[in-house]
């Protein structure tokens, strides 16, 4: 009889009463991992006194890296080895003080058997809650059960008890009361128009154009061409690769026209000499021939959106995405011609773009810019990260940052844009944001994300309210001054309730004249969701 050499079985540690183990999910980027560690630290001896404090033990699964100099678990293959010394049916905490790929726990998440309680500190300097809710959608949308918690210090009864919680029962309640299925709505000239907008989006169907997925390591991010085509969406798969090639092809004249339009519309630059830290003239100008090369790429394949991943690959060869990224989502925009120059592309209207190639937020553009276009709206919208937020003068204020691709019309125009050098640890090829204050306004914010195997989309009302300019300031400074920010109030939905719901480190935003106008909108677009087989769900105070 031939015998053969079997592999010995996988053998795992036994799990201990009362002892938890703890992993960190960390970035890609060594700096990121370096810089946010002695946060980290912080987070985990705070975490881990409470735990004590409740009479359990807390492990962690893997050391500090003497090389790196920290405990992050910073790749796919690394999480696999970590994982190895972890019981499988033990209780599990991902503790998260910095933005993570989730992809780099993903296998270990997904096959792990014991309750998993992921934990952040809620603070500005470094996006741990960010990363949170990255983690959790990506939980969500694998359908592994996992409970959530969030402290600004980790010494709050609420964070107390819910640990408490999770250690007794394996869960931790959140309070849901601020979510509700879409109704029946009422016939309306608003549901009439989502609808038929509906249908025409499945008769006709839609391109979104990748330049590469997975973006940040969001697997929340992708969405299978199964869920996606049913919406009458399909996905035109590129390389980032052939955008580079394409961006050599523009001229510098070309460039250059779409620079002097920029400056001739108000936009300003914050231009050094010491292109490492600074930003210089010809940073933006291979930004202005992404935007470009971006556009004439679309015609090519008749795509109705694009993304653009950039932080994998592309950062090593040019500047960044985003001033591209926020022209495009501008109404009012620099024009561009087809090669031969006998057409202008898409003229006198924004060409939807999706951040870090985020298809929830692809999903979720192509949708608003028809309803907004077709009401005689301003469609500009773009994603925000859920950065932030305190409260002040009595409501609590949230910080939406974007890393630089916001439409100038939420600044109020051009001439309140500004262009700010990219930070340089995390992008050392430079590049200038659209750098503002968004302007005061009625706004509907909203995602769409995968839970229970569908797509589903939670739609609700805010406002983004203006701020003393100080406190606007000490905000910015909290956490990326570079950056344009959205102070934002939701409507009905307090701190936790939102933390505990969200499906998504991104909130996609934008703006309507007033209440009753964003009212009737919210209503037109929950109307073609549900009219393209997506599960809506009306969150905080919604006037249906």
């Amino acid at each position: 009889m031939t015998t053969y050499t079997l592999p010995a079985p996988a053998s795992r540690p036994a799990s201990a009463p009362k002892t938890a183990y703890l992993i960190a999910s960390g970035d890609l980027r060594e700096s990121a991992n370096t810089g946010g560690w002695p946060v980290q630290v912080e987070l985990e001896a705070g975490v881990t006194g409470v735990f004590n404090d409740l009479g359990w033990s807390v492990i962690r699964a893997n050391e500090v890296d003497p090389a790196t100099g920290h405990g992050f678990i910073s790749s796919q293959r690394m999480g696999l080895e970590v994982f190895k010394n972890i019981p499988t049916d033990a209780p599990l905490i991902v503790a998260e003080a910095v933005w993570q790929y989730s992809h780099h726990v993903l296998a270990g998440l997904r096959s792990h058997q014991g309750p998993i309680l992921t934990v952040a500190n809620f603070a500005g300097d470094w996006p741990g809650l960010v990363g949170l809710l990255g983690l959790n959608a990506g939980l969500t949308k694998m359908d592994k059960p996992y409970a959530s918690i969030w402290s600004v210090d980790f010494s709050d009864d609420w964070f107390k008890a819910g640990i408490k919680e999770w250690t007794e029962t394996g869960s931790i309640t959140h309070d849901a009361s601020h979510v509700r299925a879409l109704p029946e709505l009422p016939d309306s000239p608003e549901k009439q128009l989502g609808e038929a907008l509906a249908a025409e989006l499945l008769a006709e169907k839609a391109i979104i154009g990748v330049f590469d997925e997975g973006c940040m390591g969001m697997y929340n991010a992708i969405f299978d061409d199964e869920l996606l085509n049913k919406t009458g969406i399909y996905k035109e798969r590129l390389s980032q690769s052939a955008l580079y090639a394409e961006m050599l092809k523009v001229s510098e004249r070309e460039a250059d026209a779409a620079y002097d339009w920029l400056i001739d519309a108000g936009m300003t630059f914050q231009y050094g000499e010491d292109a490492a830290t600074e930003l210089t003239r010809e940073q933006v100008q291979w930004q202005l021939k992404m935007y470009i090369a971006a556009l004439r790429i679309a015609d090519d394949f008749g795509l109705d959106a694009v993304g653009i991943q950039y932080q994998q690959g592309l950062k090593d060869l040019v500047p960044a995405s985003d001033l591209a990224e926020g022209i495009l989502n501008s109404t009012e925009r620099p024009p561009v011609t087809s090669r031969d120059g006998s057409r202008v592309l898409h003229e006198g209207r924004a060409f939807p773009h999706f951040n870090e190639a985020d298809e929830g937020v692809a999903v979720d553009a192509l949708v608003t810019d028809r309803v907004w276009r077709a009401m005689g709206l301003v469609p500009d919208n773009t994603l925000h990260d859920v950065r932030w937020g305190e409260d002040f003068d009595g409501q609590f204020v949230w910080v939406y940052e974007i890393s630089g691709s916001v439409p100038a019309s939420h600044l109020g125009g051009w001439q309140n844009a500004e262009g700010w050098r990219q930070g340089h640890v995390f992008f050392p090829a430079g590049g200038a944001t659209i750098n503002g204050v968004s302007k005061p306004g009625e706004i509907v914010l909203s995602r769409v994300f995968i839970a229970d195997g569908i797509l589903q989309a939670d739609i609700f009302r805010a406002s983004v309210v203006e701020l003393p300019a100080e406190e606007t300031q000490r905000r910015k400074d909290a956490t990326n001054p570079e950056w344009p920010i959205a102070h934002v109030v939701l409507h009905g939905i307090s701190r936790d309730q939102f933390m505990a719901r969200h499906k998504a480190n991104h909130a996609q935003l934008v703006y309507a004249p007033d209440a009753e106008t964003a009212d009737k909108a919210l209503i037109a677009k929950a109307a073609m969701f549900a009219g393209m087989g997506i599960k809506v769900n009306l969150v905080g105070d919604v006037a249906v």
